[in-house]
Parts: structure tokens; sequence; C-alpha cells
């Protein structure tokens, strides 16, 4: 399956902003059923290509000069479904049963991961979605995972740290993925993210908030212990006072022609930014 991806990201800022830091895990590589054909990225600074601890593609963005608004676009295809399925790991596995501020599980957690403690994975998955709710706005981007659990809702990042926080209390080492879903009705425009489990000696990756095995629809990014270690953004900045921000992404499979006029115009993004900082 070839799947272009449009990803853009506005932020506008009430007060002058005079340095901007950013970190950037926007570029997917080869590997793990996935091949890259074209890839594009384009800010309004300097980027600097970087491969973090994890293996991750990252760009450092820096802005040294005043300004009040960032403008980050990646877009490109990548081949699904492809038999490029290595697994390549340069880190030890115990490294992925690192417990995090956002991954620590509570005792709640752990009495539910142990009742499946010889069972399938995939059936604690089903289990674990069907006592999560997916639910918008229920959770924020700090909810840890003993909070997203005891509320019995959240987003595809909720079910991810909770099924991490599961696997290691299981003692199996999993981490975070960031990337993008592709859905026939283009009803999940935004980042997705799964989780990654080792076991019988190969990465195993599992998408709670659908409720399946990864496959041909998903595309990777990022990897990490959690959100943190995978976001596809995060920095700092000095100055800018209030912020505003706007996201649009498009995945489709019906070419560029398509993509574009799909697109939304940057004037539109730059609205929707301005519109939620007030």
């Amino acid at each position: 399956m070839r799947l272009n991806i449009q990803h853009q990201t506005q932020y506008v800022y009430s007060e002058m902003v005079t340095y901007t830091i950013q970190q950037l895990r926007l570029t997917p590589q080869n590997g793990f059923g996935q091949h890259v054909r074209h890839w594009d990225i384009k800010v309004n600074g300097q980027l600097h290509e970087v491969q973090d601890t994890f293996g991750n593609i990252a760009h450092t963005l820096v802005i040294d000069n005043p300004h009040h608004e960032l403008y980050i676009s990646v877009s490109g295809e990548v081949e699904t479904g492809v038999g490029d399925v290595s697994q390549h790991e340069a880190l030890p596995m115990p490294i992925y049963l690192r417990e995090t501020e956002l991954t620590a599980p509570s005792v709640g957690i752990t009495e539910f991961a142990h009742a499946f403690k010889a069972k399938p994975l995939e059936e604690m998955m089903h289990a674990l979605r069907d006592k999560m709710q997916y639910l918008k706005g229920a959770t924020q981007v700090d909810t840890t995972a003993a909070q997203a659990f005891a509320l019995g809702q959240g987003v595809c990042q909720d079910h991810a740290h909770v099924f991490i926080a599961c696997c290691r209390s299981l003692g199996y080492p999993a981490r975070y993925v960031s990337g993008y879903l592709f859905t026939e009705d283009g009803s999940l425009m935004q980042t997705h993210a799964w989780a990654d489990v080792w076991l019988d000696d190969r990465w195993q990756s599992l998408d709670v908030s659908n409720g399946c095995v990864t496959n041909e629809t998903h595309i990777r990014l990022a990897v990490g212990l959690d959100y943190r270690g995978a976001s596809p953004v995060s920095g700092m900045r000095i100055g800018g006072g209030e912020e505003g921000m706007a996201t649009s992404v498009i995945v489709n499979q019906n070419g560029g022609q398509l993509l574009q006029h799909q697109k939304v115009s940057t004037a539109t993004l730059l609205q929707q930014a301005q519109q939620a900082q007030q």
C-alpha cells in the first residue's frame, strides 16, 4: 500500500519569541514492513539532522531571530506491507523495562496485567480496550498511565502508556511508537500511537485503540520509552506569551492530486492557531 502523508503544524504567539529550539521526530525510516519512497521537511528555521538514542531520525530546529510564529510541514510517500521487516535494535532490552513518570504502573494496572500472565498479548490488549473507553478530551498530554487507567478513558497515547505499563510489569520489554494511521473514511486525521513489545525474540506491535496488531495501514515515525521520548515535536522557547497551535494531518492512498485538494491552506491553519490562542 502506498500512503501519502501531509502533516502541518502552526504555532502563533501573542508576544515576540527571541529564541526557539525544537526536536522534530517526524521522519519515518525503512524497516518494520515499510519503505520510505520520499520525504520532505519544511520549517521557517535552521535544521540539523541527528540520530537519537533510540535510533530515530531527529532534526533539531533552531530559530535565533525574533519571530511571532513557527510553521512545520512534512510530506512524503511511504510504501507499507513490503518485505523489509528488519528489526535492528542497538539498545539492550532491559532498557525497555524501565519505568517512566508516564508509564509507572499503579497497583490496579499490575493486578490487571497479572491476570493475563500466561495468556496471549492480544487477549490483554482487547481486555484493556474494553476497560478504557476511547474518548478525546478526557486526558491531557501529561496524563500518566495510572491516572488514565483509574479514569477508564483516554486516547491512543493513554492506551499505549497503560499497555506498556502492563507489559513491563509482566517482565516484557515494551516501548511507545508514534506514527500515522490510514483509515478508509479519513476518520483519524492526526498522529497516532501504539506499543512495541519484545516477545519471542522479536518486536510485536499492537494498536490498543483499534484492537489490532499493526498492519499496512500504520506508518512508524519514532520510538521511545514513552510519549516524551517519541514525541513528534518537543522543545522550548524564550518569550512568546500565550501560544496558539493548529495541526492538520492527511493520510491517503489516492495520489498527490487528491492530497493537494484536501490540504489545509497555510492561511487557514494560521487562522485556526490564532483562534486557539484566544
